[in-house]
């Protein structure tokens, strides 16, 4: 028989706990359940997104899936070659091999769940968000191709214009 156990104690995390990063305002990330918690099956993040704010460029995935659900307030996504608009209640799913990426796409703020499996690409969300952490076109795809990801600023820029988005 396998042990599949996991070294992580139980524990309840409250609203207001976890290691919360960035500016509420506009982009701010909650993390809840760390990939070193669950043996890097799972990880789980809350984003918080301005009005109109995009969370990140167009990107894709080699490793992860993710799954967003919608807390409050609106949120747009593309995803392949569609677009769709999610309500709180409704679930997104975003598979590792499908060029995406999601914004607020309304005038309130909005919360979600980020569930991601495998676990880790919470990481990379933790690297945006230290301090010095400003990356752009020219230094973001090399940190993205570190957790298997690639991002494409150029697709990005007619999302932000068509949608009014502020990255």
């Amino acid at each position: 028989m396998t042990d599949t156990s996991t070294s992580a104690a139980p524990r309840m995390l409250g609203p207001d706990e976890g290691e919360i990063t960035g500016d509420p305002a506009s982009r701010a990330d909650r993390f809840m359940i760390d990939s070193a918690d669950t043996d890097a099956r799972f990880s789980l993040v809350e984003h918080r997104l301005g009005p109109r704010v995009l969370a990140g460029p167009l990107h894709f995935h080699e490793r992860e899936d993710e799954y967003s659900f919608v807390l409050e307030g609106r949120l747009g996504a593309v995803l392949g070659d569609h677009v769709v608009f999610a309500d709180p209640g409704d679930l997104v799913f975003k598979p590792r091999g499908q060029w995406h990426t999601f914004w607020n796409a309304g005038d309130t703020p909005t919360r979600l769940l980020e569930l991601i499996s495998p676990g880790g690409l919470e990481a990379v969300f933790r690297k945006l968000a230290e301090p010095g952490g400003e990356y752009d076109p020219e230094t973001l795809p090399a940190l993205a191709a570190q957790f298997g990801c690639r991002v494409d600023f150029e697709r990005t820029l007619p999302i932000i214009e068509q949608y009014g988005l502020e990255f």
